[in-house]
């Protein structure tokens, strides 16, 4: 645990507190990607099944580790309730159009192919740190066809992005002080995803310091 972890935790939880307030206030889910949303649902499902074995109280970083994934695994499922059900009518289903399974299907062959242990669990577990680099893609992919993007969703995915930022300085940390940690898997899927949000950042940015509300070019 360092303040890079820690911080990129804590921008992650306000990155979904944040898009749970835009849903409730504005009361639709237009500009936002459900099928974003079912593949972190996903991500979250297949990457914690160690809930499942885990003592959470072993010790306080098992205590602290647990919440968060009831919290993210939890959290998701109640905003996919909330689009399928609660604002569905407000759902830009005909714009949120990504082939999910161009993602997911590489992202089940990279898991079986390359992963630290030869188990079912660590295979699963190899899939959803695949997934996760490119589960925002369907949502930047709806960003792009409506070209204009709200406040509150904006800063959804910039906390997003901020997030995984922090989770590549913690392994330059971990690295430079911890001599055997090595753990390519997450490094490379973690800066894969961290470049995705590139050109979003460079929008985001160039639309704050001008005062205006965040567009994408088509």
């Amino acid at each position: 645990m360092n303040l890079f972890r820690l911080g990129g935790d804590l921008l992650h939880v306000f990155s979904i507190f944040v898009l749970t307030l835009k849903i409730k206030t504005s009361k639709n889910v237009a500009g936002i990607s459900l099928r974003t949303q079912q593949l972190y649902l996903l991500v979250f499902c297949t990457r914690y099944l160690d809930l499942l074995f885990t003592n959470p109280f072993r010790s306080g970083l098992t205590m602290y580790n647990t919440v968060f994934k009831i919290l993210f695994i939890a959290s998701s499922a109640y905003i996919v309730y909330l689009m399928r059900k609660k604002y569905k009518q407000t759902y830009s289903v005909k714009d949120d159009t990504f082939r999910v399974e161009f993602l997911i299907v590489p992202a089940c062959l990279a898991g079986t192919l390359f992963h630290y242990r030869n188990t079912f669990f660590e295979i699963v577990w190899a899939f959803s740190i695949y997934m996760e680099s490119v589960a925002i893609i369907p949502q930047l992919y709806l960003l792009q066809k409506t070209g204009e993007v709200e406040n509150l969703t904006s800063h959804y995915i910039a906390c997003l992005g901020g997030y995984r930022a922090l989770y590549l300085l913690n392994w330059v940390w971990r690295f430079f002080t911890e001599p055997r940690y090595r753990h390519w898997i997450e490094w490379i899927a973690g800066t894969i995803q961290t470049a995705l949000y590139a050109d979003f950042f460079y929008y985001y940015f160039l639309n704050k310091t001008k005062g205006q509300k965040l567009k994408l070019p088509p």
